[in-house]
């Protein structure tokens, strides 16, 4: 029996032989990457740099401030700037894994680009869009990555090939549905770019005191404004954004470099334990002994 053809098959071949069991995988192209599951998992938090992550098979939720987006087979998420999230993959088996590439958006690779091309400037109302959207890839699209993937069996190829592709990749997200994100994100004098200056202070100096009406100052804007787009870029507020990367920082410390709950807490800003505690069961569900208890179990077991 003849079975139907799959314009995903051939690409969906190659990453199974680049990434051979589940995790990820790094690529010689060096901002390229490979993820591998094959059942579903439980929510893990992290943080979304911008990049193009297009799904070539199973299924993937995403949880934004309060809001979920789904996405699955042919359709491709597109980040525009840094977002603190909880991800699970829910479609998943070990004989259809979820496979996914991930494209990092170099910024000034995009901004290069984007002085090279006639692209109207995106109408008022775009401006404070969220910085993340799911699209499903066109066949343009599709046909680009396919292309990019094939590198990987030719590396000979990958310095004069690889950044033609990416530059085409990255042409047709800027072409597509929601190209205004990213085209905003890099317009120096718009509001999402002041949101994204303000996203990378607090990254820098999340384990510092906040103030709004500094913040705010600091790229220009009212603190009304701030607050109101920060928000609509974000679906967060700068307070809770703070709280996801003071808590992603903890956890981390706890984990990899094993610090007690009490230091991790005083390292990255907060100055009551029991505060700490218990936002930190607010967004793991667990308090941090019986959290980091869990991960190390689950490291062990794989």
């Amino acid at each position: 029996m003849t079975l139907p053809y799959s314009p995903y098959q051939e690409i969906v071949d190659i990453s199974m032989r680049f990434a051979p069991h589940d995790g990820g995988f790094s690529t010689a192209i060096g901002n390229l990457h490979i993820s591998r599951r094959s059942r579903p998992s439980d929510p893990l938090h992290s943080s979304y740099q911008p990049c193009f992550a297009f799904v070539l098979q199973g299924a993937k939720s995403l949880r934004l401030g309060t809001e979920q987006i789904s996405y699955g087979t042919g359709d491709y998420l597109l980040t525009s700037l840094d977002l603190p999230v909880a991800w699970r993959v829910t479609e998943a088996s070990p004989e259809v894994p979820h496979l996914c590439l991930g494209l990092a958006i170099d910024s000034e690779k995009l901004l290069e680009l984007l002085s090279r091309i006639d692209i109207p400037r995106p109408a008022a109302h775009t401006d404070g869009q969220r910085g993340m959207a799911v699209n499903v890839a066109p066949p343009e699209l599709l046909d680009a990555a396919v292309r990019l993937m094939r590198l990987l069996d030719r590396p000979a190829d990958i310095p004069a090939m690889a950044p033609l592709i990416e530059q085409e990749i990255l042409y047709r997200v800027l072409t597509g549905p929601d190209g205004a994100r990213l085209i905003n994100i890099a317009t120096a004098d718009s509001h999402s770019n002041r949101v994204a200056r303000a996203v990378a202070w607090l990254k820098e100096n999340f384990a510092r005191p906040l103030r709004i009406e500094d913040l705010a100052e600091r790229v220009s804007m009212s603190v009304s404004s701030f607050h109101h787009h920060f928000k609509s870029v974000t679906a967060m507020t700068p307070v809770q954004y703070q709280k996801q990367l003071r808590l992603h920082e903890a956890r981390r410390l706890m984990l990899v470099e094993r610090l007690d709950a009490g230091t991790a807490g005083h390292r990255v800003g907060y100055q009551s334990p029991s505060q700490f505690s218990r936002e930190y069961s607010r967004l793991y569900g667990a308090s941090p002994a019986r959290d980091i208890d869990g991960a190390r179990e689950i490291m062990a077991a794989e």
